[in-house]
């Protein structure tokens, strides 16, 4: 095991060298490409943003190096071969920034907030950059109007967010929506609900931003790739504060994402910790505001729907005959493009953990319509469901955990604190996240009935 430090560089004449510590090994990340361009997507980002009338200020570009930092360790770093359990990671990172002391004052909290994210022991450092770019951010012009959004939301492509740009426009607001491009079918899928969305609402002056960011297989010198990503939401949340330092007000990023998934019990004990994601739980979204609020932005980051399961978001769409007219192009599937073995395209399994909650949510509430949603195994009821074989592992364990709280209404309470504290939710916020953890549930074994699993 090799502990990792990830040190950023604007350009080749910036030469400060950072002491290293025992057994730590180093990765330069250059910033810049050609004279002032910053690469990796960023200065892209800046531009496309400036051309919408959005200009960040110099944090929330450091916000996006940051991000950039984390992503490179994040997806080059091997927990296979760099860690000692398998899982966790020790990962430092040096970032250059505009305003070392306003940083150093929240490292803490990102610490805290990515140790949770992805379950690596994670340290940050930052100095000052270069001085031929202390300033890379675009100044706003003077102007008479504000600006020209008021909603910010992140787009991932997927059901919810598809939900939450529906409920964002029928309410008359003009929403910037913020995407990470990651692999491709995500991207197609981002790509054809945006357009649609764009037919539907003519003349509307909402937008996209979007942004590409990969890194090279080789970057971390004699490790592989890591396939985990369990920090992409970070890059997400990053894009989105990014974007609204430049809205020249108060703003909120809005997380569209069901109760269900947010808390994201583990369904047996086997996935606890690291191993059940985390990336929109309500820990988490509060220490981004903390952290917010130490680096002096001026937003917040919500989840709309926390409350609700996601079958609940469908029900109450603003526009169910859009939403039941894009839902197919909507992407939830873990691994889309796995039945290219059998001969078949980009499409959902309809066995993986999030296909089944999209499955019971739209059973839900697209009812009396049926699921338009093409999936690899249409029916899982048509035969015994083999739990050693993927069609049957998460199945199994929905049964398991429905049966579970059945036999044990009042493990709910209890349950929602296994994937992390809820200590800033008030009590009253804690009763309504083990009840919407309950309907979730039943939702899930409504979609279950009749379907039939057995060890292999």
């Amino acid at each position: 095991m090799r502990r990792h430090v990830i040190t950023g560089r604007y350009g080749p004449g910036d030469r400060d060298r950072m002491p290293l510590g025992d057994g730590e090994a180093e990765t330069r990340l250059d910033l810049v490409v050609g004279e002032r361009t910053l690469d990796h997507g960023i200065g892209r980002a800046l531009t496309d943003v400036s051309r919408l009338g959005v200009f960040p200020s110099e944090i929330g570009v450091d916000l996006l190096v940051l991000a950039a930092h984390v992503h490179a360790a994040d997806t080059r770093v091997s927990r296979d071969s760099e860690s000692q359990d398998g899982w966790t990671r020790e990962l430092r990172l040096i970032v250059p920034v505009s305003d070392v002391g306003r940083w150093q004052g929240a490292a803490s909290t990102f610490e805290r907030l990515l140790n949770f994210l992805t379950g690596d022991r994670w340290s940050l450092g930052f100095r000052s950059r270069p001085p031929r770019f202390a300033r890379v951010a675009s100044t706003a012009p003077a102007r008479l109007l504000g600006p020209l959004f008021d909603d910010l939301a992140l787009f991932s492509g997927g059901l919810d967010s598809l939900i939450g740009a529906i409920d964002a426009l029928e309410a008359g607001r003009i929403p910037l929506l913020i995407s990470h491009a990651g692999e491709g079918a995500t991207s197609d899928a981002q790509g054809t609900i945006y357009e649609a969305l764009k037919a539907q609402y003519r003349g509307r002056g909402f937008e996209r931003l979007r942004l590409w960011m990969a890194f090279p297989d080789g970057l971390v010198r004699g490790s592989a790739g890591e396939n985990t990503t369990r920090g992409r939401s970070f890059l997400f949340f990053a894009l989105g504060i990014f974007a609204g330092t430049g809205l020249e007000r108060a703003f909120t990023l809005k997380v569209p994402e069901n109760g269900l998934i947010a808390v994201n019990v583990p369904l047996d004990p086997l996935r606890l910790g690291a191993l059940s994601t985390r990336t929109t739980h309500p820990f988490y979204i509060a220490r981004w505001n903390d952290a917010l609020a130490e680096l002096g932005i001026v937003g917040r980051i919500e989840n709309p729907y926390w409350d609700r399961t996601k079958g609940e978001m469908a029900e109450e769409c603003a526009n169910l005959t859009l939403l039941r007219q894009l839902t197919p192009a909507s992407l939830s599937c873990a691994s889309p493009t796995k039945g290219r073995w059998q001969g078949l395209g980009t499409q959902h399994c309809g066995y993986c953990l999030p296909c089944l909650i999209r499955r019971a949510a739209l059973l839900k509430g697209l009812r009396p319509d049926t699921d338009p949603t093409v999936y690899t195994v249409p029916d899982l009821a048509a035969h015994v469901l083999d739990t050693r074989q993927s069609e049957g592992v998460q199945v199994r364990s929905f049964q398991l955990a429905i049966e579970r709280l059945r036999a044990r209404p009042g493990l709910a309470p209890l349950l929602i604190h296994k994937p992390g504290p809820l200590f800033d939710e008030s009590p009253q916020r804690q009763a309504a996240l083990a009840d919407v953890y309950r309907r979730g549930l039943e939702e899930v074994g409504d979609l279950l009935k009749g379907v039939r699993t057995r060890p292999g």
